[in-house]
C-alpha cells in the first residue's frame, strides 16, 4: 500500500510576496479570485503579476462565480491560468466552453447534497467541497460535516471550508482528500496572508502525511 501526499492550494492571493512565500513553503497551487463579488478580488493586472512570479510546477488557479463569458475569456487571455475554478451555478457547458481544465465547487452549507453537482459535471478535473451555502461565496471560513463526503467519486476531492492549522490534520484523516484548499484560515485580513499561519498550516499537513506514512 502507498500513501497519497496531500496537495495544498493557498487561495485568495492578492500579493506577490504572499504567493512567493507559499511557493517556498511547498504549496502545489496558488489561487486568485477573479470574481468582482468577492472582497478578495485580485483584478486582472495583479493576477497576471502573481502568475508570472510562479515557478514551474506550481499551478495557477483562477476563481470565478457566475461571471460574464467575456470577462472570463479576458482573464484567460491575460493571465493564462492552469486551472479554472467555478463557484457559482455554472452548468457543465458553461465550464467547458473555455477549453481549460476546471474544478467545480460544491456548496456543502445549508444541507446541500453533493451528488447532483458531481453528476452534472462529468468533465470536471476535480470537485472542491466548501462550507458555504449555495449561492454564497467561498472564503467564508465556514466548515461542514466532513463525514458526509465520499471517499471515492472517480475524481480528485478537494476539501475547503473552515480549515486552519489546528483542524486540517483531522479533516485529512476524515476525508483523505486529494488536496486541501485554504484562504481565510491563513489570513490577517481578506486577501492579506499571515506568514505564521501559512507556515503552521503547511507544517500540520505534512505532519499528518508523515504520520499516515508511518502507519502503512
Amino acid at each position: 500500500m502507498t500513501t497519497q501526499r496531500t496537495r495544498v492550494k493557498f487561495c485568495g492571493m492578492t500579493r506577490v510576496d504572499d504567493a512567493l512565500l507559499a511557493v517556498a513553503l511547498g504549496v502545489d497551487a496558488i489561487g486568485f479570485v477573479l470574481t468582482r463579488k468577492s472582497k478578495r478580488f485580485a483584478g486582472i493586472e495583479r493576477a497576471r503579476e502573481i502568475r508570472r512570479a510562479l515557478p514551474p510546477f506550481v499551478a495557477a488557479v483562477a476563481l470565478f462565480m457566475d461571471d460574464d463569458v467575456s470577462f472570463v475569456a479576458e482573464v484567460i487571455a491575460a493571465v493564462a491560468p492552469d486551472l479554472l475554478q467555478f463557484h457559482g451555478s455554472e452548468t457543465a457547458p458553461d465550464c467547458v466552453r473555455y477549453g481549460r481544465p476546471y474544478l467545480k465547487a460544491v456548496a456543502m452549507g445549508g444541507g446541500q447534497y453533493w451528488q447532483p453537482v458531481v453528476s452534472a459535471h462529468p468533465q470536471a478535473a476535480g470537485f472542491l467541497f466548501d462550507g458555504h451555502a449555495a449561492g454564497a461565496q467561498g472564503g467564508s471560513g465556514q466548515g461542514f460535516d466532513w463525514s458526509v463526503l465520499p471517499r471515492d467519486i472517480g475524481k480528485p476531492v478537494l476539501l475547503a471550508g473552515g480549515l486552519v492549522a489546528e483542524n486540517v490534520a483531522a479533516a485529512i484523516r476524515t476525508v483523505r482528500p486529494y488536496a486541501v484548499d485554504v484562504s481565510s484560515g491563513i489570513e490577517a485580513a481578506p486577501g492579506i496572508k499571515d506568514a505564521d499561519k501559512m507556515r503552521r498550516f503547511i507544517a500540520a499537513v505534512r505532519a499528518d502525511d508523515g504520520r499516515a506514512a508511518d502507519e502503512v
